[in-house]
């Protein structure tokens, strides 16, 4: 003999009114596409522990004048592995600035 389904008669009220919910449709705006970004050749940044930051030129580090934090709002910021006297490396990527 077949037994009767206990969980067949307690289907909830929101179930039935899906039709009222689903028949508004929301415009969306269109995509618009970023220009692509030119950047220049990488440089090496270290930054010590206070957040103080030195470019390497080619013969020695001197003073940079911003923060990393400042780089990666506007350049290609990378962390580089390396260590070097408990300082930390990065390379720069700066954009190019077109006319």
């Amino acid at each position: 003999m077949a037994r009767n389904n206990k969980f067949a008669g307690r289907r909830t009220p929101s179930k039935r009114n899906r039709q009222d919910s689903s028949s508004v449709v929301t415009a969306r705006e269109a995509y618009v596409k970023k220009e692509p970004v030119e950047y220049g050749k990488p440089f090496i940044v270290m930054e010590d522990a206070q957040k103080n930051t030195f470019a390497y030129d080619g013969t020695g580090w001197n003073p940079y004048p911003l923060s990393i934090a400042e780089c990666r709002t506007e350049c290609l910021v990378k962390e580089l592995p390396q260590n070097l006297n408990g300082k930390t490396r990065y390379e720069v990527r700066a954009p190019i600035k077109r006319v």
